[in-house]
């Protein structure tokens, strides 16, 4: 077996690899059923698969910038907010000075000025956001470029977590920095976090496995790889005795399967490096680091209906919602993963949802206007 999901973007690096990689991932939803995840002046409004040249822009969906993609110079954002300093140049923003891995305090606090509302993933994530004093009992804060997980460290899958509020500091973390993201831009989404199965510190039989990968692809949904050490849970800088330790982001959008060969995935890894495959398995997946993969992200965004408009003797039924295809390598087949089904009620004391019309892959179903008092709808992402 050999399949991955088409068209998943692979953005250079900026301003932190759980930024750039959930970037990937959110870009590849916006342009996969979601529209509104990001709305800027960069191609129109439509996220690009890359964000060099004109595409620049693209990269303040997980990290704002005043002057960046439209926003006005005098305006902060996350980069000018957080970051000590960041300047880049060149045609892909390649980093020109900046202030990575610092433990200073956050710019806009020396600086005295107001914080800038969240706007952006990273805000919503808390990546390079130093304000916290003990995250899990791991480390205090996060140093610029770092973001963090809180897992459950007996294996079993942690469902739409959010960690525990820091006196007036929400708590905040990669899985539900994306969640309050997605409600920032207008949607639902679930998601979760877990520790894989071959890491040493969970518990034999539990942990996320190669077969959880497999469904969750099968299933139209890229997954966040977390990369760290599996003993390295802080180190001590300058400043800040337990900080970050070393982590990296990836995005995996595929795999492979073939006997005798093992089981590979197919990853971004948030340089803008094209397709890359890593073996399933406590190796090193960043060789310049030997970081080997701790947990995984999953992040499914929900649908949502849009509008409904009464044509003739029809209605017309509009949602946003996943809007996978996979790409089967050996058969050289782009299949449409996500079906859905529309459904009516006449009344909402008691609701009785009935199916109306075909199960459909499209995100808009015309069906017949039966009714002439009120009816009311809703759509469902059938099980795949």
């Amino acid at each position: 077996m050999d399949v991955q999901l088409t068209d998943v973007p692979d953005y250079n690096w900026f301003a932190g690899c759980f930024g750039t990689a959930s970037g990937n991932v959110a870009g590849y939803w916006d342009s996969h059923g979601f529209p509104n995840f990001y709305t800027g002046p960069t191609t129109g409004g439509v996220a690009p698969l890359s964000n060099c040249g004109t595409n620049i822009g693209i990269r303040s969906m997980w990290a704002t910038k005043a002057g960046l993609d439209g926003r006005p110079t005098n305006l902060p954002g996350h980069v000018d907010d957080y970051w000590d300093y960041y300047t880049t140049s060149g045609s892909c923003g390649t980093v020109a000075s900046y202030s990575y891995e610092s433990t200073i305090l956050d710019e806009f606090v020396r600086m005295g000025r107001p914080e800038h509302p969240p706007d952006c993933i990273g805000d919503f994530m808390g990546l390079s956001q130093r304000r916290w004093t003990n995250m899990n009992n791991e480390c205090s804060g996060n140093v610029d470029a770092f973001a963090f997980v809180y897992w459950e460290t007996n294996g079993t899958k942690r469902f739409n977590y959010v960690p525990p509020a820091q006196g007036t500091n929400p708590g905040r973390d990669v899985p539900s920095g994306l969640r309050e993201w997605a409600h920032h831009r207008g949607y639902d989404a679930e998601v979760f976090s877990q520790l894989v199965s071959f890491n040493p510190n969970c518990p034999a039989g539990r942990g996320f496995s190669f077969a959880d990968l497999k469904a969750e692809i099968d299933a139209g949904y890229p997954v966040l790889a977390f990369l760290q050490k599996y003993n390295s849970l802080y180190v001590n800088r300058s400043g800040m005795p337990m900080s970050n330790p070393q982590i990296h982001g990836m995005v995996i959008y595929g795999y492979q399967v073939y006997e005798g060969f093992g089981t590979n995935v197919y990853c971004r890894d948030g340089y803008g490096g094209g397709e890359i495959t890593k073996n399933w398995a406590p190796v090193a997946w960043l060789s310049s680091t030997g970081l080997p993969l701790r947990g995984v992200i999953g992040f499914h965004p929900s649908p949502k209906l849009r509008s409904i408009v009464r044509d003739g003797a029809n209605l017309v039924v509009h949602w946003d919602g996943p809007s996978s295809q996979l790409y089967d390598l050996v058969a050289q087949t782009i299949t449409p993963v996500h079906r859905y089904q529309v459904q009516r009620s006449l009344a909402l004391s008691p609701p009785d949802f009935q199916p109306v019309g075909s199960p459909t892959t499209e995100l808009s179903l015309t069906i017949p206007d039966c009714c002439e008092n009120a009816a009311f709808y809703r759509v469902e992402l059938l099980p795949p």
